[in-house]
């Protein structure tokens, strides 16, 4: 089983830097779908990333349609504030399957008519929709991905680690 997280067509370098940050500590694969509105060579991408940006499984698709043949009957999950579903209402314990997250764009979000298509794979972050439009990107991934991994028993990542330099020792 793996956590797949999915940005349809990203335009700020930054958030799919840190997303990427969250997926090598995570061990959860990202997929771009094209077009970008950067370069995966932007400085601002690296530095957000940092240096893990080889650490992380990505994938490029063409586009939608390219990616969702991907995901096949796995689990998708679409991200977005105008679903009615919460995030948190969803299981997503079952570790014999993968899980795909996907994101829209950061200006537009994903595709009204493919949302449309598919209300039951939407799920809404709860927000208090009079103070802001949505919530940061790469904060929602991070949001999304932990309750997976929470739901999972966070199979795979260190619950606790000891450091040579342990400021709790």
């Amino acid at each position: 089983m793996t956590n797949h997280i999915a940005l349809f067509e990203p335009l700020i370098p930054a958030n799919t830097g840190n997303i990427s940050r969250t997926c090598a500590g995570t061990n959860t694969n990202l997929h771009l779908i094209e077009p970008l509105g950067f370069s995966t060579d932007d400085k601002h991408l690296k530095r957000a990333g940092l240096d893990y940006w080889d650490k992380v499984g990505i994938f490029y698709h063409e586009n939608l349609e390219a990616f969702l043949e991907v995901v096949g009957d796995s689990p998708l999950y679409l991200i977005s504030k105008f679903a009615e579903k919460v995030y948190t209402d969803v299981d997503y314990s079952d570790t014999s399957k993968d899980h795909y997250f996907l994101f829209g764009k950061e200006t537009t979000g994903l595709p009204e008519t493919f949302m449309k298509k598919n209300p039951e794979k939407c799920l809404r972050i709860p927000m208090n929709d009079e103070h802001i439009r949505s919530l940061n990107l790469s904060n929602t991934a991070n949001i999304l991905i932990y309750e997976a991994l929470r739901q999972q028993h966070f199979a795979g990542l260190d619950r606790v680690h000891t450091y040579q330099n342990d400021k709790l020792k």
